[in-house]
């Protein structure tokens, strides 16, 4: 089914900086982790050349949004405190808006004190991992400064995840749980929402494949959807390999997110899911 042809309604675009952004064809957001404890090595870097050196060969390989990320959310992973994320992010986050000040800047955080002074400097989108579950300010702070926002499904945090990853219909739960948050965010006066299933954050690979094959009814809650899977446990645990080999598989399932109604892909590998939506919008459209 061609996504135009959806029998519900569905947010086609977005708003970035008082610009119309069409999804009609996927976005690719690529990311970089300021942290030394992310579960693929690939998308680390250590210091500010290096993030720079990184930022720009993403963005000659078509990358439409840049994920900022200064704590890891594998799992077991604790959350740090937020001064601490601060300290990470704000000199690395400076650079990168004095080189590159039209590129779209995103911050993964579920602090909204970072989220906060992010956006004073000028960040787009804030990507939150909690769905505003873990700071009580953050809803609220998003929504008076009507900035787009990622809201994610998660059950637990980083560090009980896993643990707590039990579900009766995962698929039943994780929509209810994102129609909750849409109403809740819509409440507070944010319009430009974004929704992520949560692949891998408190689920098992055979919860990550049911959220993947039911995509389309999350995609019935009428926001654009992001799907993150790259390079994850789903792929490569079920590949007898590693992070580091799992590309191929990554891909493989990117184009399968895409005909489910996936509208932006956020990816460690910015060329080759660039080159994955490509292929996907000419088979869409051949004409």
């Amino acid at each position: 089914m061609r996504r135009e042809d959806r029998a519900f309604s569905r947010t086609a675009s977005m708003v970035l900086r008082g610009e119309l952004i069409s999804l009609k064809t996927p976005l690719v957001m690529g990311i970089l982790n300021l942290d030394t404890e992310s579960f693929y090595a690939g998308s680390r870097v250590k210091g500010i050349d290096a993030a720079l050196s990184k930022v720009a060969q993403m963005q000659k390989e078509g990358l439409d949004i840049l994920d900022i990320g200064a704590s890891s959310s594998r799992p077991g992973a604790p959350i740090i405190a937020a001064e601490e994320e601060w300290t990470r992010l704000k000199d690395t986050l400076s650079e990168i808006k004095n080189n590159f000040p039209k590129l779209y800047m995103s911050i993964d955080t579920l602090h909204w004190s970072v989220a906060e002074r992010c956006l004073d400097q000028g960040v787009d989108l804030i990507n939150d991992i909690s769905g505003g579950t873990f700071d009580a300010e953050m809803i609220s702070g998003i929504g008076l400064r009507k900035t787009p926002y990622i809201c994610m499904h998660m059950k637990g945090t980083p560090a009980t995840m896993q643990r707590a990853a039990q579900y009766t219909d995962v698929l039943t739960e994780v929509i209810a749980y994102l129609s909750e948050r849409v109403q809740t965010c819509r409440a507070a006066g944010i319009e430009q929402l974004i929704l992520d299933p949560g692949f891998g954050f408190g689920k098992t690979s055979l919860h990550n494949f049911e959220l993947l094959q039911g995509l389309g009814d999350i995609a019935s809650l009428g926001c654009p959807l992001l799907v993150g899977i790259s390079r994850k446990r789903m792929i490569y645990g079920n590949l007898d390999g590693n992070p580091e080999e799992a590309l191929n598989g990554t891909t493989a399932l990117h184009m399968a997110a895409l005909e489910r109604g996936a509208d932006i892909l956020r990816v460690h590998d910015v060329k080759e899911a660039t080159e994955c939506i490509k292929l996907f919008s000419l088979l869409q459209n051949p004409s």
